[in-house]
């Protein structure tokens, strides 16, 4: 131990390494080992261990393994999110993509939209998503499901919670953030129940694809920006075909700016819209 630190030899990252990618899918390259070192130590002063060799038996053995591993998650990843992130996107998703589906569904005598946000965090993504849908205008009538998932159970908590602060409004037009949220201090506001009784939330690991079958109904979009950037190229695959076998034919796929899917799946088709690109699993054909 050097000091208030402790140190992580090249043996107990390797075998650290291993387990999180195997139970969380994050993956961390062979030059990670500091940053493991200094993200986990508190984990390890918290508990009580002296060397992350007793820390890794703590993992793979104990009855509570499953919440430290979620604690894990939560100090390793970025929880980095405000409300209508990534503007063209959305632009994308409210002005074309749900035009495109009200039109289509409606000819087939269905009124009824679910959306899966996947990787959700503190919940400004699907709150945002649920907006967007009330500004069109075009929903009132129809049944719409929005579903929030992510590994932390504490940022679902603040998701359900549904209060935030200023930093989460720095892409917010004054007028919807008098229009959908309430203050309830000089520096937070609310999510107004209109919008949060359109959300729900449950926690989900992604790689945990027996949980996602009997969680997730077919969906018709898929919201899971900036997510996948953590995951190496095995756990991408996985993860993006369950996001295939969720999707109804048809369904849309969006994922960050950053991210895709070359070299990851081919069952997706990219559609060239006026504001972004978005994937879309093409209808089967016989």
């Amino acid at each position: 131990m050097n000091g208030d630190i402790i140190n992580m030899t090249e043996f107990e990252f390797l075998k650290l390494r291993d387990f999180i990618n195997q139970f969380c899918g994050l993956y961390f390259d062979d030059n990670s080992q500091y940053f493991l070192e200094k993200r986990l130590n508190n984990r390890l002063k918290l508990h009580q261990f002296t060397t992350f060799e007793d820390y890794y038996f703590y993992l793979k053995y104990d009855r509570d393994k499953e919440q430290e591993i979620n604690a894990i998650a939560e100090v390793l990843t970025t929880n980095e999110t405000y409300f209508f992130r990534e503007e063209l996107q959305l632009k994308a998703f409210s002005e074309e993509v749900l035009l495109e589906i009200k039109e289509k569904y409606e000819a087939a005598g269905k009124k009824e939209l679910r959306i899966w946000s996947a990787g959700c965090s503190t919940g400004e993504e699907p709150y945002t998503l649920a907006m967007l849908i009330k500004e069109t205008g075009l929903f009132d009538d129809w049944k719409i499901e929005i579903f929030g998932s992510d590994i932390s159970l504490r940022v679902l908590t603040t998701a359900r919670n549904a209060v935030y602060s200023h930093y989460s409004f720095r892409m917010t037009k004054p007028e919807l953030l008098e229009k959908y949220f309430t203050p309830v201090s000089e520096e937070k506001y609310k999510v107004n129940d209109e919008i949060r009784n359109m959300v729900t939330f449950g926690q989900l690991n992604l790689i945990d694809k027996y949980k996602i079958r009997s969680t997730i109904e077919t969906v018709d979009i898929i919201f899971c920006r900036n997510v996948i950037i953590y995951f190496d190229s095995d756990v991408k695959k996985q993860v993006i075909e369950s996001y295939y076998d969720s999707l109804i034919e048809n369904g849309f796929l969006f994922l960050g700016h950053s991210e895709t899917l070359i070299n990851i799946s081919n069952k997706f088709i990219l559609r060239h819209y006026k504001n972004d690109m978005i994937y879309q699993k093409p209808e089967l054909t016989i």
